[in-house]
């Protein structure tokens, strides 16, 4: 008799085989002897299985007792945590998300998973548990804080639609994070000074970052299908494929569109001339900023897109298309204005925001706003709620050609 022949057996086939062959074959199973009898179970401290190894009634009840052990208790918060990763909710999470936060959520179920739901209602009570949990990344605040974002996503699934607990208990936890990075910006001299050193495909996509605003996972995703006549349109992932973001083509958009080789569907590929990946890229863009010897500076990818902000400021759109453009809100943009406003230089070849009362920059004039570029090239965008989106006006803005 074969060990083939023998594992055909455990998954439920009728062929005889030898017992104590088909014991070893099962990995785990727990051995008793006690008063002469011998006794198996599923693993040790698990539920006992019917019947002799090898057996039908045994390989059955062994089936039956790992099937048990991944349905987890409901009154368990691991039950919680198993029915949001199966809810459609969580399978409407973007691929890059969903696989973060499969991460957290495997963290979250080894620490809290034994504990029974009911606890979470107590908030007195299971906070400081919360905090002493989050505090293990207390040296990593902005760690700390996404563990608490993915834990506070399913307590709220436990609220609703669960029904299972009665609030949030994350609610009221302060968040250990408390950086603002709205004003720090890639400044032409940094660019330059990257690309002094990187490979061609690593600037290629820096300058279209700079000229887009686009995130990394739209940047690497965007393809010459989406490149129109005079304008960019695809839809985005963090939208979930829901929101369409629409750029003009202006200028220097052009410009850096034509100088990037057509060598796929996506117009950003690596050296091997595959379309990057987000992961792919992030080490390649490291990677650059250590050759640049940047490595110690506080600038990100990211940052790339208040570079870009600043950039449709300079040439003429105004706060509502610029909302529309990066996906904020507009009530964020003016919050935020200092950083997005018209740049002057300081002595340090720095950015530096314009001085309060908006002096400098031009004022919207009921529905259009006229302003110059650097260049002195006049422009013309749109506001008001539907003339907001670019879309709308494509046959009308005098693009730079």
């Amino acid at each position: 008799m074969t060990s083939t022949e023998s594992l055909q057996n455990l998954r439920g086939c009728s062929v005889k085989v030898d017992r104590k062959l088909a014991h070893q074959l099962v990995k785990g199973i727990a051995k008793v002897t006690a008063k002469g009898h011998t006794y198996y179970y599923a693993w040790r401290g698990g539920p006992r299985l019917r019947g002799q190894p090898g057996s039908p009634e045994f390989i059955a009840s062994y089936k039956e007792a790992c099937e048990a052990a991944r349905t987890p208790d409901a009154a368990r918060f691991r039950f919680v945590i198993v029915s949001y990763k199966a809810s459609g909710e969580y399978k409407k999470l973007a691929d890059s998300t969903k696989r973060n936060w499969g991460r957290w959520l495997d963290r979250i179920s080894d620490y809290f998973g034994d504990l029974r739901v009911a606890q979470f209602d107590r908030p007195e009570k299971i906070r400081p548990v919360i905090r002493r949990w989050r505090n293990q990344w207390a040296d990593k605040p902005r760690t700390a804080d996404y563990a608490m974002q993915v834990l506070s996503r399913v307590l709220s699934y436990a609220v609703d639609p669960l029904g299972k607990i009665a609030s949030n208990p994350c609610e009221g936890i302060k968040q250990l994070y408390h950086g603002d990075r709205s004003e720090i910006i890639w400044t032409d001299s940094d660019i330059a000074h990257l690309k002094e050193s990187c490979a061609a495909d690593v600037a290629h996509a820096v300058d279209l970052a700079a000229h887009t605003g686009l995130r990394l996972g739209d940047l690497v995703r965007v393809s010459w299908s989406h490149v129109g006549a005079d304008a960019i349109i695809m839809t985005t992932g963090k939208s979930r494929q829901r929101r369409e973001v629409i750029i003009p083509i202006y200028d220097a958009l052009r410009r850096i569109l034509n100088g990037i080789p057509k060598r796929s569907t996506a117009i950003l590929t690596n050296s091997r001339h595959r379309p990057w990946t987000e992961n792919s890229f992030g080490s390649a863009f490291n990677r650059a900023k250590i050759d640049a010897t940047m490595e110690e500076r506080d600038l990100h990818f990211h940052d790339l897109r208040g570079t870009a902000a600043t950039r449709f400021y300079i040439a003429g759109l105004s706060e509502r298309v610029i909302a529309e453009m990066m996906g904020w809100e507009e009530e964020y943009v003016k919050k935020n204005h200092p950083s997005l406003c018209r740049p002057q230089r300081g002595d340090e070849g720095r950015y530096r925001p314009a001085q309060s009362g908006r002096k400098g920059r031009t004022m919207n004039k009921t529905c259009k706003t006229d302003s110059k570029t650097d260049d002195e090239k006049p422009a013309k965008y749109w506001s008001g709620r539907r003339e907001s989106n670019p879309r709308m006006q494509l046959g009308k803005l005098p693009f730079y050609h």
